[in-house]
């Protein structure tokens, strides 16, 4: 049976896409724990990036977010295993055990002359999403931390909230935010956009029509809206549509750094009732039929947040938004 597995392993390997993977009995069920929204690990999200493990984003009040992991961190190795030609998913079952043990992460980290090793110990983590805040200067922000299950309900509510406000300023923060379900990226940009818009275009390639998902038309907000989103490496998949979206239809201005490039589309297709495989089955395009693969979206305002910056606790991402807004 191991060698079955493997060999099916191998086949999905062979496809050269890190994101296609067969899951056997154990895999299948780890996977299946994630999306549910809860599991015992380290809780930061990862991809492979020129063929290198690399964090898109640790999730807010994790342990990998206390360990001050950052997004573009290289693993090169879990414990004592080296994750060169490891898959993403091999690499999150090293990392995620027990709760109360730990996980010692050699990372590098780009303008860090050495690699370092972090102690993390795990614990269950609960998948944040969403908080608002009104600023004094009034702008409403919304800082969306993942697109999980709840997260479409989660932003109708924080829309309400943001009516009743009384502001026309809206700062959507999809920093650090590594995607999620389609749907919740389609739910949330049909409050921006007219009913039948495009938000994003499954390609299936030549073999089949492409698959076109468009706004359901809440769109409550009129042309007076000032709006900003902000992005950074951090952020990928259905950040990427959403963001691709409104900078597309000109609904709102992008600020921040150059976004992860997560652009395709995995089906999870069950093989036996307990076996899985994953497996990429389309590029998504932004409306204007761009693929985000690979080069990810280039904010209209490009601001890079310096090791300076962050010494200092100063965010010119933030600063940047917020002039925009107040003008």
């Amino acid at each position: 049976q191991n060698r079955v597995y493997g060999a099916i392993s191998g086949l999905m390997g062979s496809l050269d896409d890190p994101y296609s993977v067969f899951f056997n009995p154990d895999d299948a069920k780890a996977f299946e724990d994630g999306i549910a929204g809860n599991f015992t690990g380290i809780g930061m999200e990862v991809g492979i990036k020129d063929r290198v493990l690399t964090v898109i984003a640790p999730l807010k009040d994790t342990p990998a977010y206390r360990a001050n992991i950052k997004p573009g961190d290289k693993i090169l190795k879990i414990d004592k295993t080296v994750t060169s030609g490891l898959s993403i998913e091999k690499a999150i079952k090293l990392i995620r055990g027990e709760k109360d043990t730990a996980v010692i992460l050699t990372i590098f980290r780009e303008g860090n002359k050495d690699p370092t090793e972090i102690k993390i110990i795990r614990d269950i983590i609960n998948i944040p999403t969403l908080d608002t805040e009104l600023r004094p200067d009034g702008i409403f922000v919304i800082k969306l931390y993942s697109f999980s299950a709840n997260s479409a309900s989660l932003f109708r509510n924080a829309i309400k909230k943001f009516a009743e406000s009384g502001t026309d300023k809206l700062l959507l923060d999809l920093r650090g935010n590594p995607g999620g379900y389609l749907d919740s990226a389609v739910d949330i940009s049909s409050w921006f956009l007219p009913s039948g818009k495009t938000v994003v275009t499954e390609d299936y390639g030549d073999d089949k029509k492409p698959k076109i998902f468009r706004s359901k038309g809440y769109n409550v907000f009129n042309d007076k809206l000032k709006f900003v989103i902000l992005i950074d490496s951090g952020s990928a998949s259905a950040s990427e549509i959403v963001a691709g979206a409104m900078q597309d239809h000109g609904r709102a201005k992008i600020v921040g750094d150059k976004s992860f490039g997560k652009g395709s589309v995995q089906e999870a297709i069950k093989v036996t009732p307990d076996t899985l495989l994953k497996i990429t089955v389309a590029k998504w395009l932004t409306p204007n039929g761009i693929s985000i693969s690979d080069k990810g979206l280039t904010p209209d305002y490009i601001v890079e947040i310096t090791k300076k910056d962050l010494e200092n606790k100063k965010d010119p991402q933030m600063d940047k938004a917020v002039e925009l807004l107040l003008k």
